[in-house]
């Protein structure tokens, strides 16, 4: 046989080997052997922060956002610049496929093993894995839970319950009941609320009823004091209006917390339990701006994101006894910016942004002028479309995919996307998760300890040790 042919079918034969291998199990924790090594000292508490869904590309961005409006670097960015943090890549696989989705992910952090796409916390056979926030209560440590998303999705799902599919979030509602968490706060109020569960249960009266506190928006939360209950904070039907959205409205800044104050209340809330406090912060809004590929909502939550991070940062650097991990489940529609002529002035149009493409689309339909989609999509995101274009993007509203992934209103947002890129440089890959590496950095106790390639199941029982919690 040739050699050069013998190599060529060779190297796919060996391709071909591995794929029937269970290239997506998991291998020894490299992680844990690090800690035994360099163990220093336990960490009181963690808060473990989550930009869902968010590829480099958005990183990036959203560093250069906030260096042109503020002239500082993002706080996650200078965390690497001042060498404050420990890095790592990190893989995301699930236990079928090598693109994860929130579920699988999460499920790889708060159960230790990966498991299928869609599963909590529970293999393809059944099997369940207790998820770690229930291992840290038993140890009589604070716990919770804050997102933008509702409290019940994929990614704090992951660190409390164990479900079929990540589906059940009226299920997932009411195993937070039986749960008792200490603070819990987010979006999704329809799920728990009778009048649009399916069973028409009222659980906000049966929350109360089993002695928690409940918020159902920013004044509620704020009028708690010292109340030793636990909380059950839900400031929106689905999930909490993009951090965009809400700068440009009065009215959602008074009703809704931002990601950066959840954050700063959790803390506060459970920092004095003498048995410490864990804490999972999630930007879910990050991945829903990236399945619909819309730019500035992406980036502004990852500003808000990076508002958390410093909460969690400051919190730590004084506290010393807290391990920070900072990180995200996946990548997801990989958006760039991309070289041209005048790619500053460009970008520019994203900074200035007043508003995201789903407060475009909600209110542009098939009876509107050209006119009217002209004036909005340049009063939103400072793009100024031709009348052509215009003419384009009333032909995607006729035409969208019903099927479109977290698109609920059958929207056109990828095809309004690829309009915007002509004036703004920022092109997107997909609308649907990457598999990506992603980062992943600590800081604290036990972050000592992080190799450069992280699994991403290999975390928990690191979380487990560095706490000295069986």
């Amino acid at each position: 046989m040739n050699r050069r042919k013998f190599i060529r079918t060779s190297g796919l034969l060996g391709f071909g080997a591995a794929m029937t291998t269970p290239v997506f199990g998991q291998t020894q924790n490299q992680l844990l052997t690090s800690l035994d090594k360099s163990f220093q000292k336990s960490a009181k508490n963690i808060i473990f922060l989550v930009s869902d869904g968010m590829s480099i590309g958005t990183l990036k961005m959203a560093d250069i956002l906030i260096q042109q409006r503020e002239g500082r670097k993002s706080y996650w960015m200078q965390a690497y610049a001042d060498n404050l943090v420990k890095r790592a890549l990190m893989d995301t696989s699930s236990a079928d496929s090598m693109v994860t989705d929130s579920a699988a992910a999460g499920s790889a952090w708060g159960g230790g093993s990966r498991v299928p796409n869609g599963k909590l916390n529970m293999d393809a056979e059944g099997n369940k894995f207790t998820p770690i926030l229930q291992k840290f209560k038993k140890q009589h440590k604070a716990v919770g839970c804050v997102t933008t998303v509702p409290i019940t999705h994929a990614t704090p799902a992951s660190f409390c319950v164990t479900q079929p599919h990540r589906s059940m979030q009226e299920e997932i509602a009411e195993d937070y009941l039986a749960l008792r968490f200490d603070v819990m706060l987010g979006g999704g109020a329809k799920y728990f609320k009778k009048n649009t569960r399916k069973d028409g249960k009222d659980l906000l009266k049966s929350f109360k009823d089993a002695g928690f506190y409940v918020a159902e928006d920013k004044n509620n939360l704020n009028a708690l004091k010292s109340e030793n209950k636990p909380v059950l904070g839900v400031f929106d039907e689905e999930g909490l209006p993009y951090t965009i959205d809400q700068m440009a409205d009065a009215t959602l800044q008074k009703a809704i917390p931002t990601l950066a104050e959840m954050t700063k209340f959790a803390i506060d809330s459970m920092k004095d339990n003498a048995n410490g406090f864990v804490l999972q912060v999630e930007a879910g809004k990050v991945d829903w701006a990236a399945h619909a590929n819309d730019t500035a909502a992406i980036l502004y939550d990852q500003v808000a994101f990076d508002d958390a991070v410093k909460v969690a940062l400051d919190f730590a650097q004084q506290d010393q006894n807290t391990l920070v991990i900072i990180t995200t489940d996946h990548g997801n529609a990989n958006p760039g910016l991309f070289y041209g002529k005048n790619v500053a002035e460009s970008f520019q149009r994203v900074i200035d942004a007043k508003q995201s493409n789903e407060w475009i689309l909600k209110e542009v339909n098939r009876s509107s002028s050209i006119q009217q989609i002209v004036e909005r999509v340049e009063h939103a995101s400072n793009c100024k479309l031709s009348d052509g274009e215009a003419l384009e993007l009333m032909g995607f509203l006729k035409s969208v995919d019903p099927d479109q992934i977290y698109n609920p209103y059958r929207l056109p947002f990828a095809d309004l996307a690829k309009l915007q890129q002509r004036y703004t440089q920022v092109g997107w890959a997909a609308t649907n998760h990457s598999a990506d590496f992603v980062e992943l950095a600590m800081y604290g106790p036990g972050s000592e300890a992080l190799v450069p390639f992280v699994n991403n199941y290999e975390l928990h029982d690191f979380m487990l040790a560095v706490t000295g919690t069986k």
